[in-house]
């Protein structure tokens, strides 16, 4: 029989992080682990929470992405956007909260695996009344050293060694008090930008306020995602946890598909270098554009963006990027390969097809699809093909590409 909650609670899920450690290159709350994303994982877990009647979702401002996300959810959650630190952004989700919520809890996004009996946890000791904010944590197993303030040739020394029976590493969700949490969100008006972003963590600003913060047991599924290796580690928690619930079958693999065409005209610059598919054409003007030109290479990108989900070629090496520019395409290439994986995804293959009547292709093409295939580690075929003389490609002022990749959820 469910239990009746004794409190409403609103939760406000932080995810509006651009997670530029994990290196994917899109929001971190929309990195992909088994199929879905972060965000997915964490909102399927607190609709299974009955306590909790409200949610608030922190998103990146001015991305869209997130929106095409969270629509299948429609009105079981709402949406702000966030602000310019953490701090910031929780302080736009409380605005939105409804002012009769008894309990706010405040959770990341990154922490998207922690159970349901975590949040029930939180829960059921703020009800209880001892503390008006209750957080998860774990027990410490390294040993942790505070280090004296680095020297200028960065040696650091050990200037104590807490004892571990005293340290705990706090988690989230973390869980308050309504009107304790709004209060001591209010004492940040006083906070300069460089203070906010020291803060990290809601705990620390309610007990600032004076209030005692309760520790409850954590969980060790509710890790952080932060680095591209945190990653791996949530994608064999999804494969354990799904053989556990199913031992006599087999996780089912579905492929993604996506496309990218990318086209360039021929320079107008005659010492320009013809780069095309990996390979130097040193017989023909090469292609325009912000980095080498190579419509192939670039169109093999796009599609490798497009079947992870992850934006496209602009997003990532756009010319409000000075660090690509002039880069080779096989660079690009790889870099978007490892975008894909930071992103938890695997690469079937690549397939590209040019159309163009310059350079001459046949004779070099088994050695395009290898220097492709290498910097992707993964295999790519290209062939190419006239257009009969027809539209620019039949008139030699340009090349279009054509690619389509195929990725699938990585599994480990």
């Amino acid at each position: 029989m469910k239990q009746t909650p004794s409190h409403t609670s609103s939760l406000i899920l932080v995810a509006a992080g651009m997670g530029t450690r994990l290196g994917a290159g899109i929001p971190k709350a929309l990195v992909q682990v088994a199929g879905k994303s972060l965000v997915e994982h964490a909102i399927d877990r607190i609709l299974k929470v009955e306590q909790i009647t409200e949610i608030i979702v922190v998103t990146p401002a001015d991305d869209h992405r997130m929106a095409e996300v969270l629509a299948p959810y429609g009105t079981a959650l709402r949406t702000v956007p966030g602000g310019s630190s953490r701090a910031d952004s929780v302080r736009r989700g409380l605005g939105a909260v409804s002012p009769n919520a008894a309990n706010i809890l405040v959770h990341d996004a990154a922490r998207a695996f922690a159970p349901v009996d975590l949040y029930q946890r939180v829960i059921q000791a703020l009800d209880r009344g001892q503390a008006a904010a209750v957080i998860p944590a774990l027990a410490v197993t390294d040993t942790i050293c505070v280090v004296e303030p680095g020297a200028q040739d960065g040696t650091e020394y050990i200037e104590h060694t807490p004892a571990r029976s005293t340290l705990r590493a706090v988690q989230t969700p973390q869980g308050f008090n309504a009107s304790v949490l709004r209060q001591a969100h209010a004492q940040l008006d006083h906070y300069t930008e460089a203070e906010l972003e020291k803060v990290t963590d809601d705990a620390s600003i309610v007990r600032a306020c004076g209030e005692k913060v309760q520790v409850v047991a954590g969980a060790q599924q509710a890790l952080k995602v932060t680095h591209p290796e945190d990653l791996d580690t949530v994608n064999q928690l999804i494969s354990t946890q799904s053989s556990s619930a199913n031992p006599a079958k087999e996780p089912m693999i579905l492929p993604r598909i996506g496309n990218g065409i990318d086209v360039h005209a021929v320079s107008t610059d005659p010492a320009r270098p013809m780069w095309l598919a990996g390979l130097h054409f040193p017989e023909d003007i090469g292609l325009s554009g912000h980095s080498d030109g190579d419509a192939v290479a670039h169109a093999a990108c796009d599609a490798l963006f497009s079947a992870a989900g992850i934006g496209d070629l602009g997003t990532h090496f756009g010319v409000d990027r000075p660090e690509f520019a002039g880069a080779s395409g096989v660079k690009l290439l790889a870099e978007a390969a490892r975008l894909v994986r930071a992103a938890g995804f695997e690469i079937g293959n690549v397939a590209v097809q040019f159309v163009g009547r310059r350079p001459r292709f046949s004779a070099r093409r088994e050695e395009a699809s290898q220097v492709l295939s290498d910097a992707i580690g993964a295999p790519v075929s290209v062939i190419a093909t006239t257009s009969d003389g027809l539209g620019y490609e039949g008139e030699g002022t340009g090349i279009t590409a054509y690619a389509t990749a195929l990725v699938y959820a990585a599994q480990n």
